[in-house]
């Protein structure tokens, strides 16, 4: 027996940043295949110089990946959809906190996902929901806008 679900995608995402994040999706695919300590490194390495995302810098390049890939909204396209997301504010001069974990409820699974001004961005769980394994924010000493 199967559930019947529909993916919701983000309506009104104008279409040069759906572009845009179209373009992203291939590098976040392809460092979603690296191990995690590479992954790391190379968001270690992309973060350098970006201002920390607001919620709604974060939201907004949440949306875009989720408008762009039916993969990247579903269930489980975490992973590229949230480095997707991190590149696509990074392309906007700023970085969100990138964070990989578990759910601390029953079933525990792997997820990964951007938090901004301290909460995660777009999950619509509440505070402690995940607890964070590997986390890339931004480099301190960095001003908001």
């Amino acid at each position: 027996m199967t559930t019947p679900s529909a993916l919701e995608r983000p309506t009104g995402v104008p279409l040069a940043r759906r572009l845009t994040a179209r373009l992203v999706l291939l590098p976040a695919l392809a460092l979603a295949l690296l191990p995690p300590r590479r992954i790391r490194a190379v968001l270690g390495v992309l973060r350098r110089g970006a201002a920390p995302a607001t919620a709604v810098e974060a939201q907004r390049a949440r949306d875009a990946m989720c408008a762009a890939s039916l993969h990247c909204a579903g269930p489980k396209g975490c992973l590229p959809r949230s480095l997707g997301a991190a590149l696509l504010c990074r392309l906007g001069g700023t970085w969100p906190t990138w964070c990989t974990g578990v759910r601390v409820t029953p079933p525990f699974t792997a997820h990964a996902w951007i938090e901004a001004e301290g909460a995660a961005v777009g999950e619509g769980v509440p505070p402690g929901y995940f607890a964070r394994l590997v986390a890339v924010g931004p480099l301190p000493g960095r001003a908001g806008r």
